[in-house]
């Protein structure tokens, strides 16, 4: 029988790449998610039953249990930018990363590969990059052995990156950025993919690699990439650090005046407090290039899903060359 592979978060951002490639591989691939329903898009990634959705609450021994049962191995790319409610970083990113490894170590998972990020810091202000650095702590407590993977910026069709600025960018004048001089170094989704595939199969040694594609940007520079690949001329305003709080501060206490109800989707005090980090790979640390992985270039594919956001999407390129046309 076909090896099988518990992907947590599987039909998320990330994890449905490592989906794909695990059935391409002709593994079984079990997709954990709290909404089954909504991630049936994985089931054509293999044949008829190779890769199925399940339900799985990672806040809940049993249920993370349930989803590992046979299991040759796992990967957990769960993770969240909530900093309240049930599902928040100390809850996600620490005990349910934690609590993945350890019934993994008990149920004797052979591999498990951990998707965290560049930064971790268990002291650090921000608690994204605290409950990253706790939860990698946690997985190699129990699995030492694990692979963790520590990517920079992801960028990709499905990502919240690019995809947003670019929709922002449709709304006016001016694109405002907070840590315009904050550099950063993308890597392209399908090569974290890859490695994590590396992880599960054993063909690369377990241990931690920071993962960042060939160039290094600022956060203004990626912009005036991404608006050049979607035409359009915006005037890129940088806001200080200290009204950049002030913002944040107002956005997330509307949040929770509303119950939750209404999520803070534009800029949170956590993300301010981790945009004044760079985000590149260490010196010395191990990446793509230790697992045999070429970088991709924002530039290979910014253009393959950025068109949309151009003034007349797909047929701007046509409108260009009809200008040029003699009468």
């Amino acid at each position: 029988m076909a090896k099988l592979v518990t992907i947590y978060g599987g039909a998320g951002f990330v994890g449905r790449y490592i989906a794909r490639r695990m059935a391409k591989e002709g593994w079984r691939v079990r997709v954990a998610v709290r909404r089954p329903n909504e991630a049936l898009h994985v089931k054509p990634y293999g044949t008829v039953g190779q890769v199925e959705p399940v339900f799985c609450n990672i806040r809940d021994d049993d249920s993370v249990r349930a989803v590992m049962q046979g299991a040759d191995a796992v990967v957990n790319c769960v993770g969240t930018f909530d900093a309240g409610g049930r599902n928040n970083f100390e809850a996600v990113q620490h005990e349910g990363a934690e609590r993945i490894a350890r019934i993994a170590a008990e149920t004797g998972v052979a591999r498990m590969v951990q998707i965290s990020a560049l930064g971790p810091d268990a002291e650090s202000e921000s608690d994204y990059l605290r409950t990253k650095a706790l939860g990698e702590e946690g997985v190699l407590k129990h699995m030492p052995d694990a692979m963790i993977l520590r990517p920079s910026v992801i960028f990709g069709p499905e990502d919240a990156f690019f995809n947003r600025f670019a929709s922002m960018s449709r709304l006016g004048p001016v694109l405002p950025l907070v840590g315009a001089e904050t550099r950063f170094q993308p890597v392209y989704v399908d090569d974290v993919a890859q490695a994590a595939v590396k992880g599960v199969l054993g063909t690369a040694p377990g241990g931690i690699y920071e993962l960042g594609g060939p160039d290094v940007h600022t956060f203004r520079e990626l912009m005036q990439q991404m608006l050049k690949v979607i035409h359009r001329r915006k005037l890129l305003v940088n806001i200080p650090f200290w009204a950049a709080r002030i913002m944040a501060f107002v956005f997330d206490m509307a949040e929770l005046a509303s119950g939750r109800l209404i999520s803070n989707g534009m800029l949170t005090r956590d993300q301010v407090k981790a945009l004044k980090l760079d985000n590149v790979v260490s010196d010395g640390a191990r990446g793509l290039s230790d697992l045999g992985i070429k970088p991709t270039a924002t530039e290979a594919v910014l253009p393959e899903y950025l068109w949309r956001f151009r003034p007349q999407g797909q047929y701007d390129d046509i409108t260009a060359s009809a200008k040029n046309l003699r009468t």
